[in-house]
């Protein structure tokens, strides 16, 4: 990824989680790869995927509670009481991520216990071109 690719991917993250705190920075020694840090600490990673001919990029993010408290983690997190989780139609092992009517990611579970989950947000070129 370049400069200029993280830098359009930082402003897509803090207008979607609504906090400009967040930084893209480029992961060591792997052009392909990048982090995304709130304040000093890294809370997620960005992969290239540029199969298709299309170039897109995959977050994802562990989040270490559980199911029922989920909302309230990441509205903590990000600082932002618009986010959401929301049941997926047939699904039980996933839910969806929104920040009011905007659909963010899914969050699907870890563990059988059900104690950690992962976001996964896929970022499509196209998304980026307002950034």
């Amino acid at each position: 990824m370049d400069k200029i690719e993280l830098r359009k991917l930082q402003a897509f993250l803090r207008a979607s989680f609504g906090n400009d705190g967040l930084r893209v920075l480029p992961a060591q020694r792997n052009p392909d790869r990048a982090e995304v840090h709130l304040g000093e600490r890294s809370i997620a990673s960005i992969v290239v995927d540029d199969e298709d001919g299309d170039r897109s990029f995959a977050m994802a993010m562990k989040i270490p509670v559980e199911r029922h408290v989920l909302q309230d983690y990441l509205r903590h997190l990000f600082e932002n009481d618009k986010l959401t989780v929301v049941p997926r139609p047939r699904k039980q092992d996933s839910v969806e991520l929104n920040s009011g009517d905007d659909h963010l990611g899914v969050i699907s579970v870890d563990d059988p216990q059900g104690r950690s989950h992962t976001l996964q947000v896929a970022i499509l070129d196209f998304d980026l071109e307002d950034y």
